[in-house]
């Protein structure tokens, strides 16, 4: 049952908006994807535009949609790489075979893109992870998985595991190279998510993302993300295209100060892919003011727990709240926290609960993730009793 009730304490955010913020609201409710109404629109059947800092999505059209992830999926070879390195069971100098089914299924003789990798030769690690990244070379992916797992479908249970482990809630993998698969999807917040996470935990090999080009075999291949060079501060990270799903990016950028990410798929042409690509980027570049909502640890409202030692906890962001409001839309502005009720104990400190969102004359412009503040453990009986006593009374709020 959704119910919405009024937050009974002050919030910085509402004093930073006295005139226009008339109340702060709690909603309960289950989470979903909400679409953000804003100036912007974009051609593209999914988009999303996420801040990389506090993990705050400014714009959002079908961001929870399954989709092929196509060459994107790439990113999660990647990650499952770089994870095993920092691991330690894995080293950017081991050589990888390879074998007839990279060569034949990902080489030249397939049509798609590829490193050009002589069968039975042996590639180091780093050279396939540079292959992956610049050239989205498919039989480099395939001798990654092969040399690492055994098998593409073995090295896909380490892509899902990582996956999970990550919150990717809405993807499943299959392959290594994003080679079309029925059964291989993921959506638009879980690639800006996943994009966010390699950069985020891999910073030292991320400026290999926004390497020009590469030469293997005596080919060279340019970086086939076309922002790389249009002087708007893109650094990464991938492209993906089939015939089935369109053409597709997930874009980063640090122009204006902080870095964005991006995520456009299922356009009609590469052109298209770029420039829708760069206009939502620019737009969230240049179309937002930044107001300090939250310092770190600031609570910034709270959530009833049913059941709980304490009847509610605190909610935080992830480190500091920054919004990023609309120009010229202050007057409008409202705020609500949303989450899935009821909550039940044990909830653990920094376990993420609930969604603040922000809206102009009632619509989402930015969403951003709250946490909880501290652990709140069973309440005793007394507890517990009272609380099934007001949700059969009252229902949940």
């Amino acid at each position: 049952m959704s119910v919405r009730a009024v937050e009974d304490s002050a919030v910085p955010f509402r004093s930073l908006f006295a005139a226009a913020c008339a109340a702060f609201l709690v909603v309960i409710s289950g989470v979903g994807s909400a679409s953000a109404q804003t100036e912007f629109n974009t051609t593209a059947p999914f988009a999303l535009l996420m801040d990389y800092e506090s993990g705050t999505i400014l714009y959002q059209k079908d961001a929870d949609a399954r989709m092929e992830p196509a060459s994107m999926a790439k990113l999660m070879t990647v990650a499952v790489v770089l994870d095993l390195i920092r691991d330690g069971a894995l080293s950017l100098e081991d050589e990888f075979f390879i074998s007839e089914n990279a060569w034949r299924t990902g080489g030249a003789a397939s049509g798609g893109s590829t490193m050009f990798a002589e069968l039975n030769s042996r590639i180091s690690v780093d050279d396939l992870l540079h292959s992956v990244i610049i050239q989205s070379g498919n039989d480099a992916s395939i001798a990654l998985a092969e040399g690492i797992a055994g098998t593409e479908a073995t090295f896909a249970n380490i892509m899902n595991e990582l996956s999970a482990e990550i919150g990717l809630n809405s993807s499943h993998w299959t392959n290594a190279s994003g080679l079309p698969d029925p059964d291989m999807y993921t959506s638009a917040r879980d690639l800006a998510n996943l994009g966010r996470y390699i950069i985020r935990e891999f910073p030292d090999y991320y400026e290999n993302f926004s390497i020009a080009e590469m030469t293997w075999n005596g080919i060279t291949q340019p970086n086939r993300n076309g922002l790389l060079e249009m002087g708007i501060g893109v650094d990464g990270l991938k492209t993906g295209h089939t015939n089935a799903a369109g053409y597709g990016m997930v874009a980063s950028t640090t122009d204006g100060g902080r870095r964005l990410i991006a995520v456009v798929h299922g356009t009609q042409s590469a052109s298209e892919r770029t420039s829708e690509t760069r206009n939502l980027l620019n737009w969230g570049v240049r179309g937002f003011e930044r107001i300090a909502a939250y310092p770190a640890g600031a609570t910034v409202g709270h959530a009833r727990i049913y059941g709980g030692e304490t009847a509610e906890v605190p909610l935080v962001g992830e480190g500091s709240i920054d919004l990023y409001v609309p120009r010229g839309s202050r007057r409008c502005l409202s705020a609500q926290i949303v989450y899935e009720a009821p909550i039940r104990p044990p909830v653990a400190a920094g376990q993420r609960l609930a969604e603040l969102h922000v809206l102009c004359d009632d619509q989402i412009i930015q969403s951003a993730p709250l946490y909880a503040g501290q652990a709140v453990g069973e309440g005793d009986l007394v507890r517990r009793a009272t609380d099934a006593l007001f949700e059969l009374a009252l229902g949940w709020i």
